[in-house]
């Protein structure tokens, strides 16, 4: 059954990959104050940075915790995860979960190969995971939380090594506890891998690893053109933002920034208010004396939200603060502290791109067309329609699978799980004010520019919309 004269047009205004788009309304004008994390906020790394990592702690896997030799067969795969997956930290499953808690079928593998719909049913009684079962505010496996979701660009590797260390046990037949090769590998990636990685980073060239240099500079100029302070707070250690940024902007990167702060544990940071700020002389040594202020120029360790606050001044909405982590970043800020906040999110520009291509555009129109007809036609109970009922519901199966693929031929878009967001769309919008595919986006608006977020339908206000036609 074709229905080529029945599938509306979708071609027309596409949305740019440089485009910033807004969950709430905010205006640039308003903004005072700019803050950034460093890791994929003001550094963009390449691939090879993830297969480095991947590779640092396949290697400690096997020489440290006596993982087998053959493990070293397997190399990092930059296509086979995204960002947001969920990992079930008992049943060694890995998937993609929407904002209602439930499973995309068809996307849940253990080790590197996908897991059967039926048997991913009978594990948890359906598609559906209880909210007990979810990981905790931070995307965490605690406190009887047995899943652990990858919010974290940098835990690509992470949950790639996972997969492929499941991948030999379960091909090779050898019995193993999951429990213990999750936090053999958490271990690695928050321990040993940190002084292993910076080690290497330090001896390697360090334009194989960054991108985006210019335009991140461009940006931060802009921003001290226009008399903004800035601030910079991050989890990284100053030896390894130093290299960075003296790459990216000079030696001279410190001179734009009003407060600096490295190894601030964060999201410890803005919840604990007993650490407080200790400074860090030019060769990294720590120094003891008490903090009465955050100085230009000078570098502090750790601290606490609590005290910047009082010692800057900066509070509430005149502040902008910009991550790429939407817990350990952005939430905090958001909910408790009243600053606007702006996600960096790398892989929309790709996603973007994928939007605009005609055979997507083409899926989408023919999935949009097939889903109406259902709608409608599912009232017909004879025979004949029923019949062709199942074969559309086929169909849209297919047309499905075939719009997740043109993302990720495993696991699809980031955003979007069929026809609901993801989870970790979900958080992104109710913790990003504005989100982005890097800083250099802000050069395409001015800094009295306001952004405001489309006026989409609700579900019961969209055949209101269809009926008056138009756009708002």
């Amino acid at each position: 059954f074709y229905f080529k004269d029945l599938i509306p047009s979708m071609m027309g205004s596409f949305p740019s990959p440089d485009a910033i788009f807004a969950n709430n309304e905010m205006s640039l004008s308003d903004i005072e104050v700019y803050g950034f994390d460093y890791d994929y906020t003001l550094a963009f790394y390449s691939k090879d940075l993830h297969t480095m990592i991947f590779n640092i702690a396949r290697n400690i896997l096997i020489d440290q915790l006596r993982y087998p030799e053959e493990l070293r067969t397997y190399e990092y795969s930059p296509n086979f995860a995204i960002r947001g997956l969920h990992y079930d930290v008992q049943t060694a499953l890995l998937m993609k979960i929407d904002a209602f808690h439930y499973i995309q079928l068809g996307s849940v593998y253990r080790g590197l190969n996908t897991v059967p719909d039926e048997e991913v049913i009978a594990i948890y009684e359906g598609s559906h995971v209880p909210l007990e079962q979810m990981s905790d505010f931070y995307g965490k496996s605690s406190h009887g939380n047995t899943m652990k979701q990858f919010m974290d660009i940098f835990s690509l590797p992470e949950v790639t090594l996972l997969s492929c260390v499941n991948d030999y046990f379960i091909t090779n037949n050898i019995d193993y506890e999951p429990v213990h090769l999750y936090k053999d590998v958490k271990v690695q990636f928050e321990d040993n891998f940190l002084k292993h990685f910076i080690y290497l980073f330090h001896l390697s060239c360090i334009d194989r690893y960054i991108c985006y240099g210019e335009q991140t500079c461009a940006v931060l100029r802009k921003l001290a053109e226009h008399g903004k302070k800035m601030f910079l707070i991050t989890n990284s250690p100053i030896s390894f933002v130093d290299r960075g940024m003296n790459y990216i902007v000079d030696k001279d990167w410190k001179d734009l920034f009003d407060v600096i702060i490295v190894q601030a544990d964060k999201p410890s940071f803005f919840n604990d208010r007993r650490p407080p700020f200790r400074r860090v002389n030019q060769k990294g040594v720590l120094l003891w004396d008490k903090i009465h202020q955050l100085e230009k120029g000078q570098i502090y360790k750790q601290g606490n939200l609590y005290e910047f606050l009082k010692l800057t001044g900066w509070r509430g909405s005149k502040v902008l603060y910009f991550g790429d982590h939407i817990y350990s970043d952005l939430a905090d800020l958001t909910l408790k502290h009243g600053w606007r906040t702006g996600a960096i999110i790398p892989e929309l520009r790709s996603e973007i791109k994928t939007m605009n291509t005609e055979e997507y555009t083409r899926v989408m129109a023919f999935l949009q067309t097939l889903t109406g007809l259902l709608e409608k036609m599912q009232v017909y109970r004879d025979t004949e329609s029923q019949m062709l009922l199942q074969e559309w519901i086929k169909e849209r199966q297919d047309t499905r699978e075939l719009a997740k693929k043109v993302f990720n031929p495993q696991f699809g878009s980031i955003f979007r799980t069929n026809q609901n967001p993801t989870y970790f769309s979900r958080r992104l919008s109710r913790f990003a004010d504005i989100y982005m595919a890097s800083l250099s986006c802000l050069l395409n608006y001015d800094l009295h520019h306001t952004f405001y977020p489309r006026r989409t339908p609700l579900q019961h206000e969209a055949p209101f919309w269809s009926q008056l036609n138009v756009t708002v």
